[in-house]
């Protein structure tokens, strides 16, 4: 095919090396696409013979490993088009081999090797690129900086240098050199100093990513200014300090406003909000921010995230944040909100994720709450009162409902078996009481369930083994919206022939998402309380019905929940009976807390086979016997994981089972128990009671019946009184006489 201009085989599932012959004699190629396949090895010698080709795009195939210095792509002079991005190319650190080509405008080299290069080969380009894209390639190479043929560039359109944990001071340069700038993004660097901008206006900027860097000192108070059509501005986890400047309000174009985790104070600029009716994520989290939220009704009407937690926003929330019908995240946690859960918040239909949590909300959650879209809900660490509201009923999406640290009153409601997706439920530190409704059996996705802290009485149900019982089940990751980014799609320059009026540039859509949200909850395991979020969640299981009133045994089917529960708390109630062996079927268990209650029995020697256990303890209960052996992790448990149970004996004790009374060997004739201690307490006292009265009884009859045994009893009794009495009255002479004699 001598006369071949295109090849393009993208996204075939082709696998294998490239044939080495055969490319000598494609003269013509102009366009070689094997994009999105599964080749691997090296690049054919005989592409370098290839003078007419101005695109090529090796991208995605992960296992192209050459070292692209030994490749001759530097012979491909009319190249204008290369992407090698997500391949194992290894590649020089200065970029050296580009140098012969004159006619290149786009690189995209992301997600490769690089290999350090002395900073002596430092060349000048003969080129001048459009799209510059060489992220996450610092594999090898640590405290790097950006490549120094970059200070030569004067038409850049997009650079992205992300995800390489460059080093230095901030590369204001950039932006400085490159007056048709586009898109700029920096993102998870190492970058040091401040953050300058140009002195002239920049209209074409659209996309500034900075954020995960060291920047410091404030934000330009030009900014607005000299980038007013700015579309993205992404400026979160630095050190920027200082207010948000008044010139944001010129940002009338601004869909994305990232400023979380700086040390940004003062309030909100109300200006700023008038002007930016285009808005759709606004990123405050993690500062120093302060006054009231929104003193106004401002037309945010196209806002989908808002996320302003950890600051220092008092007031009440606003009402009409209603009318803001886009709103999918609402994140106001961690600030100082007081008064009521607004009514307004149900006319928000689109909502996903709610966390008010650790605010001073009072009263009840509203009973319109009834929005089959939302998934997170967390109002933990408030004031609300009365009892759970039926808001979530029938609630088919509601993966968490987190209310701990509240004032809720009342049982848990019946209705709760029928939100089927929860995974997570916790009422902790409530005043709820009544019993543990057997409903919550049918969440058989629960995979952490907490209701410690309450007032529940009774026994534990025995269904409680069905939750967590689909182990496979993989919570939905938390993503924001896709906005802008560093994933190129150029579809205009492969088509530059058909099209050859239209900008070869205009073509490039970028994408990237907005900071995400990570569900975060707190659970108590290995006695302390840790908090869970992002994906870690996927991985814990536990349940923690503590510090209640439960009674009865546990339950045998409670060893037999899912295997892959990691915490099982029921101390500080009044449970009673053995400890049940299935508890040995639980292989990932990591903390187990019995403490504090009546158990009595042994300890099933098979624990000692739970081989993930950090966390073992049955202090303070009526257990006997031996401890378990001390091999695998209970080597590790000392005597105050077994205090508190005076019939225990084993090394950690310090009381060697030999020097204690053999247990009994006749069988103990209680039903359902399994084991038992060699005397039950109960028995005992009841058995000594009726022996003292029958021996009293005995003494009665034989004295009635026998006169002569009656009378020398009384006699008996007689002399012992007068004995008594001398006793008493001469070591009282004695004493008088002593206190006499020493007055005198």
């Amino acid at each position: 095919m001598t006369s071949l201009n295109v090849l393009k085989v993208a996204a075939c599932g082709l696998k294998g090396t490239l044939p080495a012959q055969g490319w000598c004699e494609l003269k013509k190629l102009q366009e070689i696409d094997l994009s999105n396949n599964n080749f691997e090895g090296r690049i054919p010698s005989c592409m370098a013979n290839l003078i007419s080709l101005y695109l090529l795009d090796l991208s995605n195939n992960n296992y192209f490993n050459e070292n692209i210095v030994q490749s001759r792509l530097s012979s491909l002079t009319s190249l204008e088009y290369l992407s090698i991005s997500n391949n194992n190319f290894l590649i020089p650190s200065t970029l050296s081999f580009l140098s012969n080509l004159s006619n290149l405008k786009i690189l995209l080299v992301d997600n490769n090797i690089l290999a350090l290069e002395p900073d002596t080969l430092s060349w000048i380009p003969t080129f001048q690129l459009k799209v510059f894209s060489l992220v996450n390639c610092s594999i090898n190479i640590h405290n790097n900086k950006p490549p120094k043929f970059l200070h030569y560039q004067y038409d850049l359109r997009v650079i992205s240098l992300s995800h390489n944990k460059l080093f230095g001071q901030f590369p204001n340069w950039l932006l400085e050199n490159n007056t048709r700038l586009e898109i700029f993004i920096l993102n998870n660097n190492s970058f040091m100093g401040p953050f300058i901008v140009p002195y002239d206006i920049r209209p074409n900027i659209l996309n500034i990513d900075i954020s995960n860097n060291y920047l410091q000192g404030p934000i330009p108070t030009n900014l607005g200014l000299i980038f007013p059509n700015l579309e993205f501005l992404k400026m979160s986890k630095n050190e920027f300090q200082g207010s948000i400047p008044s010139s944001f309000g010129n940002l009338v174009f601004l869909k994305v406003l990232e400023l979380s985790k700086n040390n940004l104070s003062g309030t909100i600029p109300m200006h700023f909000l008038m002007g930016c009716n285009k808005l759709e994520s606004l990123i405050l989290s993690k500062n120093y921010f302060s006054g009231q939220i929104f003193s106004t009704n401002f037309n945010l009407t196209n806002l989908r995230y808002l996320h302003l937690d950890n600051n220092h926003f008092l007031g009440m929330l606003p009402t009409w944040v209603g009318n803001m019908s886009f709103l999918e995240d609402i994140v106001l946690a961690k600030n100082h909100f007081e008064g009521p859960v607004p009514v307004e918040l149900c006319k928000l239909i689109r909502l996903i994720f709610l966390d008010l949590s650790d605010n001073n909300l009072f009263g009840s959650i509203p009973s319109c709450f009834n929005s089959s879209t939302i998934k997170f809900f967390q109002l933990n660490k408030n004031l609300l009162s009365g009892p759970i509201s039926s808001a979530f009923r029938n609630n088919s999406n509601l993966l968490t409902l987190n209310l701990r640290d509240n004032h809720r009153t009342g049982s848990i409601p019946n209705w709760i078996g029928s939100i089927s997706s929860l995974r997570i439920l916790l009422l902790k530190a409530n005043h709820l009481e009544g019993q543990i409704p057997i409903q919550l059996c049918h969440l058989k996705n629960l995979n952490i369930l907490d209701l410690s802290h309450n007032k529940f009485l009774g026994p534990i149900p025995h269904c409680l083994s069905n939750i967590s019982a689909a182990s496979t089940y993989k919570p939905p990751l938390r993503y924001g919206l896709l906005l802008g980014g560093t994933v190129y799609e150029i579809q205009s320059y492969l088509n530059r022939n058909i099209e050859s009026t239209k900008d070869p540039f205009s073509g490039i859509f970028l994408f990237d998402s907005v900071e995400n949200v990570d569900e975060e909850v707190e659970f108590e395991t290995k006695s302390r309380t840790c908090s869970y979020k992002g994906d870690i969640l996927e991985y814990m299981y536990g349940i923690d019905l503590s510090c209640n009133n439960l009674a009865g045994k546990i339950p045998l089917e409670l060893g037999r929940v899912s295997s892959y529960i990691r915490a099982l708390n029921l101390s500080h109630n009044n449970i009673s009976g053995p400890i049940p062996e299935t508890f040995s079927n639980l292989k990932q268990l990591e903390s187990l807390d019995l403490s504090h209650n009546n158990l009595n029995g042994k300890i099933p020697p098979q624990l000692a086979e739970m081989t993930s256990l950090a966390v073992f303890n049955v202090a303070h209960n009526n257990l006997s016997g031996p401890t378990p052996d001390r091999k695998n992790q209970f080597i590790t448990f000392d005597e105050s994981s077994y205090e508190g149970n005076p019939l225990l004996c084993g090394p950690q004790l310090h009381n060697g089972c030999t020097k204690m009374r053999q247990p009994s060997t006749m069988p103990v004739d209680s039903e359902g128990d399994e084991g038992g201690s060699f005397m039950d307490m109960g028995v005992f006292h009841i058995s000594f009671v009726v022996a003292y009265i029958t021996i009293l009884l005995v003494i009665v009859a034989a004295l009635y019946i026998n006169p002569y045994w009656c009378r020398a009893w009384f006699n008996l009794i007689e002399v012992c009184i007068d004995t008594c009495y001398c006793f008493v009255v001469v070591h009282y002479r004695k004493l008088f006489n002593f206190i006499t004699m020493t007055f005198k």
